[in-house]
């Protein structure tokens, strides 16, 4: 397990911190990770129903991308190309609505593409190569795997971004289609990041066998979205 070293850590800290930054590039956006059903349906409708949608969707992230971040993460430390494809592909075939998939992909595919212009780009390039002839999927939690350890960033650092993406992603979204403000959304996202320790700790004792995210609500969500016919977001 890479662990952060004392010298270059304030170049270390805002690597992650540029790496989690709301602003990168991926497209995130375009995404409310299953709100946009939530609120239509009414399963969401104030702050405290929001919060524990979001809870929901960052424990299922944790058992699922997170366990595969994990492995990615890993495999990519020891150099080893076929375990970053096993994890790959392992996490898609897990990922079985067809929105949930392309959101995984498109984003991961981007930050791949930004990941191979950046310096100590390591495998990044390679496994973008892979994505562009067909050979793996790229998911998004895999690009955050490598992006981390290309630059020797520890395992607890890229997860910990992923999960802080698919909170601030849901919540980001939710402003745009609640009536809340930021304040009420920062309060809910303190309170969400305090459970990222517990997560990192259960899944990364994860096999790649073990890796699951069943949560029917949100299958069900991805469905009533599909067919929906007021959409402001791609899922």
């Amino acid at each position: 397990m890479t662990r952060r070293n004392a010298t270059g850590s304030l170049t270390e800290l805002m690597r992650v911190l540029q790496f989690g930054d709301s602003t990168l590039p991926v497209g995130a956006f375009a995404f409310s990770n299953a709100l946009e059903s939530a609120l239509q349906t009414g399963i969401v409708h104030d702050v405290t129903t929001l919060e524990g949608f979001v809870l929901a969707a960052t424990r299922q992230a944790a058992s699922l991308d997170g366990v595969a971040l994990l492995h990615a993460h890993r495999a990519a430390c020891e150099g080893s190309l076929e375990g970053v494809l096993l994890a790959d592909h392992a996490l898609l075939s897990r990922r079985v609505g067809e929105e949930q998939r392309l959101m995984t992909t498109r984003m991961g595919k981007k930050l791949a593409e930004l990941g191979a212009k950046l310096p100590d780009a390591g495998m990044v390039p390679t496994w973008l190569d892979e994505i562009r002839q067909g050979r793996t999927p790229g998911c998004y939690a895999i690009a955050h795997a490598l992006m981390f350890a290309d630059r020797r960033l520890p395992e607890e650092d890229a997860f910990t971004v992923h999960q802080y993406g698919v909170a601030s992603m849901m919540l980001g979204a939710a402003l745009r289609m609640m009536k809340i403000d930021h304040y009420d959304t920062q309060q809910l996202l303190y309170r969400v990041n305090g459970t990222a320790n517990d997560a990192y700790q259960h899944s990364r004792q994860l096999s790649l066998d073990e890796m699951s995210g069943f949560a029917p609500v949100f299958d069900v969500l991805v469905a009533h979205h599909v067919g929906a016919h007021v959409r402001m977001f791609m899922n």
